[in-house]
């Protein structure tokens, strides 16, 4: 449940507000929802990783995947755009994890 409210929430918001929303929507969903701080990160994470690299390959499709190839030569990724997709969505899905684990956390210390 908390999976799909992370990938459904970030999903419609992250067409019109920055990325940074997704770790609000992950806080807040684990302050609610979760039931232990393993599902709260592990559901935000992927939740989140998913997210990005659908979001990150509707930009790049259009385009033939051309400044996506130009970025991975930047970096030391040997120009596979691929990878380039997998580490956005590993920073979106590492951010979205730690804020719903805090979120998680938070819920336990306020029962504490």
């Amino acid at each position: 449940m908390l999976f799909f409210i992370i990938l459904i929430l970030s999903l419609v918001v992250s067409f019109v507000l920055p990325w940074w929303v997704v770790a609000i929507i992950s806080f807040l969903s684990a302050l609610v929802i979760a039931k232990t701080l393993s599902h709260a990160f592990w559901s935000a994470f992927l939740a989140i990783f998913i997210v990005w690299v659908v979001l990150a390959l509707f930009k790049s499709v259009p385009n033939n995947h051309i400044l996506a190839t130009r970025v991975a030569h930047l970096l030391p990724l040997g120009g596979q755009w691929i990878v380039l997709l997998l580490i956005t969505g590993f920073i979106g899905g590492l951010v979205a994890g730690l804020s719903a684990l805090s979120g998680a956390l938070f819920k336990k210390a306020i029962k504490n």
